[in-house]
């Protein structure tokens, strides 16, 4: 009996595939396989999955695939896939809530339909609402803590527990408990939200979000895979201004290149680059901006899993 025959008999509900490519999963379309991938039918399903791994297994959460680049070995391990189409973001007691599985610009549309002000930025996060809550994403001056009232997430165990937004600290790109006593992405993970927004114009959302969306698409290379934004801005300054500084707009590897629309998006325009050649963009960039600038950027993107 193999593995997917054995977690089925246990009662799960969601999909469960072998030796998966991941490229159909992260949005620069490169990198290796999955040991395991995981759908879940819904929450409960997901809690029992996660308690039926060993506790030693390795284990990674996607949703848009955004933000995240996965090495050409692939991930030795158990990947979840939170992201499913048919889910969609509702009202509970006045209050936006979503899962980890959403993507962050249905939550905007959703609020301006529903005549709630101050989730448009959400429509520039190229992410599900999991990968915005946990790097605390955003976009033209808002961020996504700015919206939060209180959390559910999910442990190792498969113990789901609401956390008000006051037990975590925030920052620029940044999220963690207080206390500590867990690590958001490593025993701990985000599996909703409920959002704060207030009463608002949703013809006036709507013009809001039609304005963000036609500023992304003017300034960033969306119509090639990609993974958002490579580098953090430093204090004060933007990373795509040093990078352009430097010369490294059209820097090429293998099948990835530097965007000439925008520095701080790498691409894969034909869809053939592999995982190595991203990663060596990225260090290779991040190496001379250092050298000429002294600045050191800091990597949004996640690297995960084993070099070929």
């Amino acid at each position: 009996m193999n593995m997917a025959d054995q977690l089925r008999l246990e009662g799960l509900r969601g999909e469960l595939r072998l030796d998966e490519p991941l490229v159909r999963y992260v949005s620069w379309r490169a990198g290796g396989r999955a040991r395991r991938l995981y759908r879940p039918a819904d929450l409960d399903d997901l809690s029992l999955f996660l308690a039926r791994l060993p506790a030693a297994e390795p284990l990674l959460f996607i949703g848009l695939g955004s933000n995240l680049l996965v090495r050409d070995g692939g991930y030795a391990g158990s990947v979840v896939l939170m992201h499913a189409a048919g889910r969609h973001p509702e009202l509970l007691d006045g209050q936006l809530y979503a899962e980890a599985g959403v993507a962050s610009p249905k939550v905007a549309r959703f609020a301006a339909r529903n005549d709630l002000a101050g989730a448009e930025f959400l429509a520039g996060v190229p992410g599900s609402v999991g990968g915005a809550l946990a790097m605390n994403a955003g976009c033209y001056g808002a961020e996504t803590w700015d919206i939060v009232e209180r959390v559910l997430t999910i442990d190792r165990h498969g113990v789901q527990r609401q956390r008000s937004a006051t037990e975590f600290e925030t920052g620029y790109r940044h999220c963690a408990l207080k206390n500590g006593t867990a690590r958001l992405g490593a025993s701990e993970w985000f599996a909703a939200a409920w959002f704060r927004l207030v009463p608002g114009n949703g013809a006036a959302a709507r013009a809001r979000i039609k304005d963000l969306l036609a500023r992304r698409v003017a300034t960033q290379p969306l119509a090639l895979p990609n993974a958002g934004s490579v580098f953090r801005n430093p204090p004060g300054d933007h990373a795509a201004r040093l990078i352009e500084a430097c010369g490294l707009k059209g820097l090429t590897r293998g099948g990835a290149r530097v965007s000439e629309k925008h520095a701080n998006f790498i691409v894969n325009p034909k869809g053939v680059a592999r995982a190595s050649d991203i990663e060596w963009l990225i260090e290779s960039v991040r190496a001379t901006v250092r050298e000429r600038t002294g600045i050191d950027l800091v990597a949004e993107v996640r690297i995960v899993g084993d070099a070929a």
